[in-house]
């Protein structure tokens, strides 16, 4: 099967590690939902050859990393190269839960395409109302950071 479906609370319950990556068949990557409970104090930790990259998605996160130290609330991204040392504390009342993302190996180039003309003309408006987070079509029909592009000449 080319896909598959999940959400955290399907994947477990209270404070800990959600093996996404298992659970929906992903081989391109590491990925895992974390929860760590109120005020709980994190790990410090490196990789060997694995970069991270946090997302927030409920809860504070206060991120400690080479003698610096930044609040992260929901929404909140966090990279960091393999073998720097991070701890990532959850601050406040509430759960902090965040997705982590590892990898190795380099950024594969944009290399998807749109399968209409209708799903281009959409992607290509996608944020010019308020110009943020479009990315505009280059002249291979590349359309941008979404990763999806067309194709073909953009108009």
């Amino acid at each position: 099967m080319g896909y598959a479906f999940s959400s955290l609370d399907e994947l477990g319950d209270g404070p800990g590690f959600r093996k996404v990556r298992r659970a929906l068949g992903v081989s391109a990557f590491g990925v895992n939902g974390v929860v760590y409970p109120p005020n709980y104090p994190g790990v410090s930790h490196y990789h060997d050859t694995q970069d991270e990259l946090y997302f927030v998605h409920r809860g504070t996160a206060k991120v400690h990393v080479e003698g610096e130290e930044r609040m992260l609330g929901p929404g909140g991204l966090f990279h960091v190269e393999s073998t720097t040392t991070r701890r990532i504390e959850s601050v406040g009342d509430e759960e902090l839960v965040m997705l982590v993302i590892g990898g190795k190996g380099g950024y594969v180039e944009r290399d998807g395409h749109v399968t209409s003309d209708e799903d281009l003309e959409r992607r290509v408006s996608l944020g010019k109302e308020t110009g943020v987070g479009s990315t505009e079509p280059d002249k291979s029909g590349d359309a941008g950071s979404a990763g999806v592009g067309a194709g073909k000449e953009s108009a």
